[in-house]
């Protein structure tokens, strides 16, 4: 038994694994759809998958798996909607954290997490303390998350400090820029999931996937887990990353 589960692991070359992980976690609303559940059932069973892919990616030593978990678009939503998410966002925060520890794992997040209200923003903090000493997998939750307005953040960034005469605008380049980005001190991601099928980054990590390998399954979120994880990272490493060069 224990040799079948680990089939696919055992195919992955662990000394090539992709740094940097992140995933697109699509799929929630249909999942329910399909099983005439209501939507915030499909994000109840996104957090199992969530679990699955952290001790997974933990396990085989990924270091960083940043997780689009909210995105600016999705205050648009319906509002029972969101605040059924938010409140999941809260309970498992606060539920997860000895699980966390227990994996080495330290969390840590990205986007305007301004925009959460004062009680999310205290179970996150309360979290990311608890787990900031640990030296594993970095678990990056991209909130109040939309590529463009961390570009556009940055910006507005760069033009004070030019103002303040911290930089000159002739020292402005693709590295500096970087650091004023949310994911500032964390590598470009190498491999990018989206599960559910669809084809579009939706304003997720626009600028740092620049060179980012993609890999589309139709899996739906709430049934993706070790495996599919797994078979991506596989995947990734039978491609060869050019980088623009030939």
């Amino acid at each position: 038994m224990a040799a079948n589960r680990d089939a696919l692991k055992n195919k992955i070359d662990l000394r090539h694994l992709p740094k940097h992980i992140a995933i697109i976690m699509d799929g929630n609303g249909r999942w329910a759809k399909r099983r005439d559940l209501p939507r915030t059932a499909g994000h109840e069973a996104g957090v199992e998958a969530v679990r699955k892919v952290v001790r997974a990616a933990g396990e085989i030593g990924v270091k960083y798996l940043t997780l689009y978990t909210f995105s600016v678009e999705n205050w648009k939503r319906p509002r029972e909607e969101v605040t059924a998410i938010m409140r999941l966002l809260s309970r498992t925060t606060r539920g997860e954290i000895d699980e966390l520890n227990r994996n080495n794992v330290r969390l840590i997040t990205t986007g305007r997490i301004e925009g959460l209200s004062i009680s999310r923003r205290k179970a996150l903090s309360m979290a990311m303390e608890r787990t900031r000493e640990n030296t594993g997998l970095v678990l990056n939750l991209a909130l109040n998350y939309g590529g463009r307005t961390e570009i556009i953040d940055a910006v507005k960034a760069i033009a004070s400090s030019v103002r303040s005469g911290h930089i000159k605008p002739n020292e402005i380049n693709e590295q500096l820029f970087s650091e004023y980005l949310y994911t500032a001190g964390m590598p470009d991601p190498d491999l990018l999931i989206r599960t559910s099928g669809e084809m579009r980054l939706s304003n997720f990590l626009i600028w740092q996937a620049s060179y980012t390998e993609l890999y589309i399954t139709k899996v739906l979120w709430p049934d993706f887990g070790r495996k599919d994880l797994f078979r991506a990272i596989i995947d990734y490493q039978q491609r060869e990353r050019r980088f623009g060069r030939v």
